[in-house]
């Protein structure tokens, strides 16, 4: 009932930025949070940044100072500006939304189909 589509992985030069889009849709009557994920081959998916809806962010300790999250409310859409990017930094990259339906108010907790980043040294 909420899809959520990202866009703008690829392969970059160590050092070099990308941006993530993701944007939301369906029945939503509110969007709480919107975050990212990623996994790389052989190991588990891990928190990488998180913005509320009060716009507070959260961000992993191997990220924090190269990357920034950001969202637009109107758009139900949800970036994340990559900097200073690393090898160590490929991987598939996995947008989550969290709020609630339009309707019923039940709370959603939806994923998408992830987008690959490489990063080459």
């Amino acid at each position: 009932q909420v899809q959520l589509v990202e866009s703008g992985g690829g392969l970059q030069q160590s050092g070099g930025s990308l941006r993530l889009s993701c944007a939301a849709s369906g029945s939503i009557f509110r969007i709480s949070a919107m975050g990212w994920y990623r996994q790389a081959p052989g190991k588990l998916r891990e928190f990488i940044a998180r913005i509320i809806s009060g716009g507070t962010t959260n961000y992993a300790d191997s990220v924090k100072g190269r990357f920034t999250i950001s969202r637009d409310n109107a758009k139900n859409t949800v970036y994340l500006q990559m900097n200073s990017l690393k090898p160590e930094d490929t991987a598939v990259y996995y947008c989550n939304a969290r709020g609630l339906l339009l309707g019923t108010l039940n709370d959603f907790d939806s994923w998408g189909q992830g987008t690959q980043v490489t990063v080459s040294s």
